[in-house]
């Protein structure tokens, strides 16, 4: 029997044991096997499932003996016969993908009800990772889900997750290639070790195929833009002892622009295209807008000595960005005899992403005007008129991704146990080109050379004529420049897996399996060198960051038959990490009891303790940049600083902490599965995790509390010192904005605790309608009861689950869909219905929202299909007008509103 790497630590049944569950993501239909896993992990004999429709798994639990064979599952490393286990796993097999509407990989894991965090991601605007998409299960953010292939790892997306925590890009793998993705929501570090605490996310990858597969794509929405083509093709064979399969993906998508949806193209605050302010007396000294006529669409505005346009944020906006991707994957097993093989594998990725957030700008520094004897500080946003289109102001994101595996996996001379040896490297490059970014010489042409100095602020005579004007493409081109940083992270593991029998108990056989792996980590972010030569006008100086780290592992799962109708599982793994000349290590363990008092009942539990080593990022981070949107200035606000008691921007300074110590959790479940016919399946689980020493960075809203407090009660504690030494602001007697706030410095640390709970339900149903054809229907609801989190012990608890000013993670979610086969056709009908969320001002809660999705399939002919798939079927868009633009509730929901495809598939061979 071939090694399986990825299973329940659970014994096989006697196939009378069997609940057959009713989803047809996990039971096929009776012509069909259970897919095994994917290659080189697994090839076990596998049966067909029962889907008669006779009296059989009705309430006694009379189900009809079966002859499964072991099929292997997330979560341990020992194959089973059953696909539920301890923990809930939720199965998406890659023909649902299609059928529900999901565009890729991402798309499938986002709408699942276990995923209730909301992330940023590639269309979600300005943030630190617009070329990649993550999940975050319970809303724990995506550095603790586990993201798997084939059972590995991956390589971090080189960028950190809003500059913070690093975790594994889903947007560029290619659907074409997915068997299923395995999605269990439990700790598991004691199967794979660090990072598992909300839970693992497996994709299985295809090994198998007979023939060649060609599928046609094309699309767009309904409102404009997002036109886009797909081209895959897969395909495969056996040839004698060697089985071989391949898949490859084009895409290539056009942006969505804001003012391509209605409800955005307006900026009611009006954005500066123009303006020269007095800074002593706040006084706008511009003209207007009549020397910026023919910009903008002629979209201009007066106001109060400012040119102002509606159209800036909105023009320059995409919604949906850019993409153009070209990925793959081949495999090939070599059997060499009836128990060995040798196999090897790789995925690879060339991906290229452009989107844009805002129009280019230049402000000048704060000066003396020579002619005005004024204090002044000047700003002008540029229009697509003068830089040749908006498009040439995109950022460009280019990225080459590839994971191999190769290996060898045997039986020990003819026992029941087998094993396996293999090697995993994956590397993920990504280059960001980054427009508009000025070149120095621009701050030159709009003021002149500095003449000195006056009461600290530099002393220009400008040319106001040259300001109160478009600028020329030609003038444009000389002081437009280009920055580019290089990013790289890389990820090795030498693994050896072994499993099998130990002995017999009464009720069955004593199961093992057994894990060593030795494994290396790095990354490095290269910017641009010219930030620091005097190149680029108005940034801030750059720095090499990157580090590595090592990693051991070895660990071990029993599976133990207690009785005929209980059965034990207990998993121990010992981890240590190697980093900055020290290391951090941890033993964790799971325990896991299945009991099925009637052979249609399981009744489950299993707790888990879990830990995840520092980031590489928060260790070795250089100074880094950004800023919060909307966070209020309460020392300001208390001063009468401007606009400093609103939510605004707050620039802030991140750095790393070297001696981060490893993050330590436990989570528990409990649950039942009841089949009570072959037909209807339902399970509902209880789980809660519990996350020490959370490695986060200091909250910024509490820092700023903190230093109200400490300046209005003069408090001189050390602890105050510290504070006071993290916020920047100018002095009380500044001439120009006393006391307003510049900067807060923020590092990474060790919180206290983060705390959530939640339930989980799904039902599944299949039945045959006669002549009127067959149908199946899921239904899945997951409910976040509670979600705590505690900077230090004697910070307050912030309530992220119900806070609206702490959060905008949803609370619940249901999803569901209803498929139809009938005669040649084939349709879905799938709905996610979101729960409410804070709306953008923090001060109430948006409507649960829902969304449909349908497609529908014709078989022309015995190898071609035809297809069409609609997203968002009933066009409805969720609007947010809380906190003014862009008026809809980014990252929560998209814009988009009804996009549809067509699809054609053609079966050679």
């Amino acid at each position: 029997m071939p090694i399986a790497l990825l299973a329940f630590p659970l014994s096989i049944y006697a196939a009378d044991d069997y609940i057959a569950p009713a989803s047809e993501d996990i039971a096929p239909a009776a012509d069909e096997a259970i897919a095994p896993a994917a290659s080189g992990v697994s090839d076990a004999a596998v049966a067909p499932s029962n889907t008669g429709n006779g009296t059989a798994g009705n309430n006694s639990g009379s189900l009809p003996e079966q002859d499964l064979g072991k099929i292997t599952v997330t979560g341990s490393r020992i194959p089973r016969a059953q696909t539920e286990g301890p923990s809930p796993v939720t199965v998406i097999t890659g023909e649902e993908m299609a059928a529900r509407g999901y565009r890729n990989v991402y798309d499938a894991l986002a709408t699942q009800t276990q995923n209730t965090g909301m992330t940023q991601g590639e269309d979600f605007g300005n943030t630190w990772q617009p070329a990649a998409n993550s999940i975050s299960l319970k809303g724990l953010g995506p550095n603790h889900t586990l993201v798997l292939v084939n059972g590995r790892r991956l390589a971090d997306y080189p960028n950190a997750y809003e500059g913070n925590v690093n975790f594994t890009n889903l947007a560029n793998i290619p659907s074409v290639i997915i068997d299923r993705i395995e999605i269990l929501s439990s700790g598991a570090s004691a199967i794979y070790g660090s990072d598992a605490i909300a839970g693992v996310v497996n994709i299985i990858l295809k090994d198998k195929a007979q023939g060649i597969d060609v599928n046609l794509r094309g699309g767009t929405s309904e409102h404009g833009g997002g036109g886009n083509q797909r081209l895959q093709i897969s395909g495969g064979g056996s040839w004698d002892k060697f089985d071989g399969f391949f898949g490859f993906e084009a895409l290539k998508r056009e942006p969505i622009w804001g003012n391509q949806r209605g409800f955005m193209d307006s900026y009611t605050d009006g954005s500066t295209v123009g303006s020269r302010r007095n800074l002593v007396t706040g006084e706008y000294l511009s003209p207007g807008c009549q020397g910026y006529q023919g910009i903008f669409g002629g979209h201009l505005a007066n106001q109060n000595g400012r040119c102002t346009t509606d159209q800036n944020y909105n023009n320059y906006w995409t919604v949906q960005s850019q993409k153009e991707n070209y990925d793959g994957y081949a495999s090939g097993t070599y059997h060499i005899n009836d128990r060995a093989k040798l196999f090897a594998n790789v995925l690879f990725g060339f991906d290229h992403t452009q989107n844009n957030t805002r129009g280019p700008s230049f402000t000048s520094p704060d000066f003396y005007n020579a002619k005005t004897g004024n204090i002044e500080r000047w700003q002008r946003y540029f229009s697509p008129e003068e830089i040749g289109g908006r498009e040439s102001n995109n950022s460009l994101w280019s990225e080459r991704t590839w994971t191999g595996t190769i290996g060898y996996g045997d039986s020990f001379g003819d026992s029941t146990w087998d094993y396996e040896v293999a090697y995993t490297r994956s590397e993920y490059t990504s280059e960001r080109n980054t427009h508009y970014t000025p070149l120095s010489g621009i701050k030159d042409f709009y003021l002149g050379q500095q003449l000195g100095e006056q009461d600290g602020y530099p002393v220009y005579s400008p040319d106001e004529s040259r300001f109160d004007r478009p600028l020329t493409k030609e003038e444009w081109a000389r002081y437009n420049g280009v920055l580019r940083q290089k990013s790289k992270s890389m990820s090795q593991t030498y693994s050896f897996t072994t499993n099998g029998e130990l002995f017999s108990l009464p009720a069955g056989p004593l199961s093992f399996a057994g894990v060593a792996e030795f494994g290396t980590q790095s990354y490095s972010v290269k910017p641009d060198k010219r930030l620091n030569d005097g190149t680029f006008y108005n940034t801030t100086p750059g720095s090499y960051a990157g580090g590595s780290r090592d990693r051991y592992a070895i660990g071990g799962e029993f599976s133990i038959p207690v009785t005929d109708t209980l059965l034990a599982s207990l998993a121990g793994r010992w981890d240590q990490y190697k980093f900055s000349g020290r290391s951090e290590e941890d033993v964790t363990y799971n325990t896991g009891l299945e009991w099925r008092p009637v052979k249609s009942l399981l009744v489950r539990g299993n707790y888990s303790t879990s830990f995840r080593a520092p980031d590489l990022n928060y260790l070795y981070q250089a100074d880094s940049n950004g800023y919060y949107p909307s966070q209020i200035d309460y020392y300001g606000c208390s001063q009468g600083v401007d606009d400093a008691c609103k939510s605004g921007r707050v620039d802030y300074v991140q750095s790393g902490t070297s001696d981060l110590k490893s993050e330590r959790g436990k989570s528990w479940s409990y649950g039942l599965v009841w089949s009570p016919t072959n037909s209807v399946d339902f399970s509902a689980d209880f789980w809660r995790v519990e996350i020490d020493d959370l490695l986060t960075t200091v909250d910024a809203n509490r820092l700023l509390r903190d230093e109200y407090q400490c300046r209005s009660s003069g408090d001189s504690s050390s602890y105050c010192q510290g504070v006071l030494a993290r916020v920047q602001r100018n002095g009380a007697n500044s001439t120009i904005d006393p006391n307003k706030l510049n900067r807060v410095r923020i590092n990474a640390i060790n919180a206290a605790s983060e705390r959530a709970s939640g339930l989980d339900f799904k039902t599944n149903a299949r039945w045959d309608a006669g002549n009127w054809g067959e149908f199946s229907s899921s239904l899945g609801y997951s409910l976040v009861l509670s979600h705590y989190y505690q900077e230090s012990d004697d910070a307050p608890a912030i309530n992220r689950r119900d806070d609206y000013s702490q959060s905008w993670d949803w609370r619940s979610k249901i999803n569901g869909s209803l498929t139809w086969n009938y005669q040649d056709v084939t349709s879905t009908l799938f709905v996610n219905r979101y729960g409410s969320v804070a709306n953008a001002a923090g001060t109430g809660r948006l409507t649960p929202w829902a969304v449909f999705n349908a497609s529908v399939q014709y078989q022309l002919t015995k190898q071609a299909t035809v297809g069409l798939t609609v997203n968002n079927l009933l066009d409805k868009v969720k609007k947010d007008d809380s906190a003014g633009w862009p008026y809809y509730p980014t990252g929560n929901y998209d814009p988009y509103g009804r996009m549809w495809w067509l699809d054609f598939n053609y079966h050679f061979g």
